[in-house]
């Protein structure tokens, strides 16, 4: 077991070296080598699925060093509770991504097989490390790979500028994240895991760590404010990346900011140390899931979505941290539970939907809601993996969704029992919030599911657009039987997790956890999905008998209904697609609601002059504000950086000479007030 990690690390990057060269043979050897580096990466995948189940069963891996590294320490791996659940979903949904792309990725452009195993070996490099270098090292190499992904997209404009915003995020988030782990070492410089364990941050390092791990790690999970580079590079990239990047790459960053603030933080933090978690968090889940349920592309949908999903997973972390501190062990431990188990969820059931997204862009030819419909007729398979992803999406029982969502809920409305009056107005406007998004998701997730497989088809491409092959289906099916099993089993997978749900709340998992229920504690209600699955099978089953036995008539299948519309023209074979319901139409009671203030929604009905038959036009439309004031003052901050390097260019030798000592003179300064300074 101790060997494993490496030798998985070590075919990664065989398969990128394989990958690098597949451009220099003919197409019938590249496209073997493309077969060779997609299957190679889902069998690695399983591995690291298989490794992971492994040490959450044994207690993990001790860490081991590695004969490389920087001057001061070498490289070392490990594999605790904690980095064995994330590793479970990086395994599980890599499988699937690379039986998609086995499919459906033979023929892309070299440049894209060489980043797509250095994407997996960043995110597994990250989640295996035991020392925070080994850690930031695979997380920037994450980004660089997933970066190198979505600019290798179609060159278009639109991808052009994602990629660019892209790498603009990925650099901030290590500029926060290198000088956040360089506080956490001190001036002792013990960067691994245990050191850093040992001598957690107090006072204003406390603060700044906490800060910037905020900043790094959110800003890579699309939390709000930072989330303005998600649903723009996510959608440009192809299908299996943007399944990875929205499913498991946004995790790996929650995991680090677990890691670093949960775990290596320290037991000993303030209450206020998950405060800024939890409102980040519920702020994200709700402008999210409200986005999501505006947007018109499915691809940017399901990022949206992305947003809703870790911001409620964060909610969950800052509630683990603030009731561990209030020494609420068993609500911390039910919270961070809550966490574990929907970002396990969330990340297999995005991973379908995306893998959805880009087959059907494939079969029908449209990401857009308003040129699909119908599909449930052409691609059944497809449409019943889609259903059963999209309603663990949308929280519904007996589905993956459900119960993280539940689990944290219960964590909410049993955190009362901190004292603190400000806590508690927190506590109820989250809930509030966390409730809020909980329906805004479902009716996006609805709407999404409604208009792309139900109706009448919207052009031609629709209505001849066939079902996926058996490779893909087998990827789509095994990702929704994933999320009917979790939905089912919480209670088994909770307890096999249990050293996770202790690292995070000090307290040795979640004891009411059983194999047929979920309990938030001795006299809280009890969730027992398997029960429950039977009786809503039973209860669909009664009705359907029902209506048969009372139907005086076999059933007759007709043209479907056009609402009431005349008869479409000869020109108009499919129908005309005015007389369906579109995406702004189910978006208009939202926009209209609640877009005003938080997505600047706006609408403007255009009359024709008197005496025009044309008719009147309805444009709506909305806009994210938050990305364009927060990068607002970074692009004024550059502007002044440039008139500031032009005035630079005109100084004489002396005086750059004299700035550059006085740089030096302030940085020895600053190193003589830290703790400890003057003693060295």
């Amino acid at each position: 077991m101790t060997a494993a990690p490496v030798l998985l690390l070590c075919l990664l990057l065989l398969l990128a070296a394989a990958g690098a060269f597949a451009g220099r043979w003919p197409a019938p050897f590249g496209i073997a080598i493309a077969r060779l580096v997609h299957g190679g990466c889902a069998a690695v995948s399983a591995g690291f699925a298989l490794l992971a189940i492994l040490a959450l069963a044994t207690g993990g891996m001790a860490p081991v060093l590695l004969p490389f590294g920087p001057p001061w320490a070498p490289l070392s791996l490990g594999l605790d509770a904690l980095s064995a659940w994330f590793l479970l979903l990086l395994g599980l949904a890599g499988l699937a991504a690379g039986l998609f792309a086995l499919e459906r990725e033979v023929a892309v452009p070299p440049r894209r097989l060489l980043p797509w195993p250095l994407f997996l070996a960043g995110m597994a490099l990250t989640l295996l490390a035991a020392d925070a270098f080994t850690l930031l090292l695979g997380f920037e190499l994450m980004s660089l790979a997933s970066w190198a992904l979505v600019a290798s997209s179609p060159a278009d404009a639109e991808a052009r500028a994602a990629a660019r915003q892209y790498l603009g995020f990925a650099l901030f988030a290590a500029a926060c994240l290198v000088p956040a782990v360089g506080l956490m070492g001190g001036l002792a410089g013990d960067l691994s895991f245990a050191g850093l364990r040992a001598a957690p941050p107090q006072g204003w390092a406390a603060v700044a760590v906490l800060a910037l791990v905020l900043a790094g790690a959110g800003a890579k999970a699309g939390l709000v404010p930072l989330h303005g580079w998600l649903p723009l590079a996510h959608p440009v990239a192809p299908g299996p990346v943007s399944a990875l990047l929205s499913g498991v790459m946004t995790k790996v960053a929650l995991y680090v900011m677990a890691r670093l603030l949960l775990d290596l933080g320290g037991l000993g933090q303030p209450l206020w140390w998950g405060v800024p978690l939890m409102v980040m968090g519920a702020a994200s889940a709700v402008l999210g899931a409200l986005r999501a349920g505006q947007e018109r592309d499915t691809k940017v949908l399901l990022a949206c979505s992305t947003i809703e999903h870790v911001g409620l997973v964060t909610l969950g972390l800052g509630l683990a941290a603030t009731l561990r501190a209030a020494d609420l062990g068993p609500l911390a431990a039910l919270a961070a539970a809550a966490a574990l188990l929907h970002a396990l969820a969330h990340g297999l059931f995005k991973t379908l939907l995306f893998l959805v997204a880009a087959e059907v862009q494939h079969a029908a030819g449209s990401r857009r809601l308003d040129s699909l419909g119908a599909l449930v007729h052409a691609m059944p398979a497809v449409a019943l993996c889609a259903l059963v992803g999209a309603a663990a999406a949308a929280a519904l029982p007996p589905l993956s969704g459900f119960a993280g969502e539940w689990l944290l809920l219960q964590a909410l409305l049993g955190a009362w029992r901190v004292g603190e009056l400000g806590f508690q107005v927190l506590v109820a406007a989250c809930t509030a919030l966390a409730a809020l998004a909980a329906a805004l998701g479902a009716a996006a997730m609805l709407r999404f599911w409604g208009l792309a497989f139900l109706g009448r088809p919207r052009g031609p491409r629709t209505l001849g657009a066939q079902d996926a092959p058996p490779l893909v289906r087998a990827a789509l099916a095994g990702l929704a039987g994933l999320a009917v099993l979790i939905g089912l089993l919480p209670g088994p997978l909770l307890m096999l997790g249990a050293g996770a749900i202790g690292a995070l709340s000090g307290h040795p998992g979640l004891p009411e956890a059983a194999p047929l229920s979920v309990s938030p504690s001795v006299q809280g209600a009890d969730y027992a999905p398997l029960p429950l699955a039977v009786l809503l099978g039973l209860l669909g089953a009664g009705l359907v008998w029902l209506c048969r036995r009372l139907s005086p008539q076999p059933a007759r299948r007709g043209p479907a209904w056009d609402g009431g519309f005349q008869a479409p023209p000869p020109h108009l074979p499919f129908g005309d697609p005015a007389t369906q319901p579109g995406a702004d139409g189910f978006a208009q009671p939202l926009r209209r609601m609640l877009g005003g203030r938080l997505l600047a929604a706006h609408e403007a009905v255009h009359r024709p002059p008197p005496g025009d038959t044309a008719p009147a036009r309805l444009e709506s439309g909305f806009h994210d504000p938050l990305p364009g004031r927060l990068l607002a003052p970074l692009v004024a901050l550059r502007e002044r950086l440039s008139v500031a390097a032009e005035r630079l260019r005109d100084l004489s030798l002396r005086r750059l000479l004299m700035l550059g000592f006085g740089t030096l003179v302030l940085l020895l300064l600053l190193l003589a007030l830290l703790p400890g300074g003057g003693a060295r």
